[in-house]
């Protein structure tokens, strides 16, 4: 959840205690949760706003590099020399009396995520020195342009910040020169509006210049799943058609 939404709900509802967390399905729900004493408005612990809490007691939780992913050396499965430090950004992995045994009848489907005793959530993230949790991205939807990893998220978190902007999604969009650019498709507050140079501008103030968009659709509502989440492969395959029809 953009800490900008979660400022807005504590400013409308001041007497309410709020709590969030970091789940997955394999994982029979919750993986970590933030509570209610740690969203600080203010000051230096402000920044766990980002955060989705440290995992639960049950839970054993790693950030690993390509090298956990890579190895099949069955001798190292306890060891945790693949383990990044603090602050670097690698895989969620996790294990735990919750996770699954597998996915029913899918054993190759199995076979990618439950590696050496370890569920391979495929997200990107990273954890402070406090052990609490950053999600910055799903694996499958980092940006890599000119050689540097952009997380989708960190963008989307810059461009929810501009008053203009309702909803966005950030996707990588294939480009000859770059490999791939940011591409950037929002919805309006109603009566507002943005240009693309404005809402570049507005991103150059939170983060680098070339994680900001280069390309930029503007739609009356972007898909959701029933949960609420955004559904980028629906965005990828409303994009790749109209490229196609042109």
């Amino acid at each position: 959840m953009p800490p900008s939404l979660i400022k807005r709900l504590q400013n409308a509802f001041p007497g309410v205690g709020f709590f969030h967390g970091y789940g997955a399905t394999e994982a029979s729900g919750v993986i970590s949760t933030l509570p209610a004493q740690d969203h600080h408005l203010e000051g230096a612990a402000a920044k766990r706003l980002r955060s989705v809490g440290k995992p639960a007691p049950y839970i054993e939780l790693r950030i690993v590099d390509d090298k956990d992913e890579d190895s099949d050396d069955k001798s190292k499965e306890d060891r945790h020399d693949e383990e990044v430090a603090p602050d670097v950004v690698g895989e969620i992995v996790i294990r735990g009396p919750n996770v699954m045994l597998g996915y029913r009848n899918m054993p190759e489907e199995t076979a990618k995520v439950l590696r050496k005793g370890w569920y391979h959530t495929g997200d990107a993230g990273y954890r402070d020195e406090d052990n609490y949790v950053y999600l910055v991205d799903r694996m499958k939807d980092m940006i890599i342009s000119g050689g540097e990893n952009i997380y989708s998220v960190e963008v989307e978190r810059a461009i929810d910040l501009h008053p203009a902007v309702r909803q966005c999604a950030v996707i990588g969009r294939p480009d000859e020169k770059w490999g791939e650019v940011v591409h950037a498709v929002i919805s309006l507050e109603p009566g507002l509006t943005v240009t693309q140079a404005e809402l570049i501008a507005h991103c150059h103030e939170y983060i680098a210049g070339y994680k900001c968009p280069k390309v930029l659709s503007i739609w009356d509502a972007l898909p959701l799943s029933g949960a609420g989440k955004l559904q980028k492969n629906e965005i990828r395959d409303r994009i790749n058609a109209q490229e196609k029809s042109r």
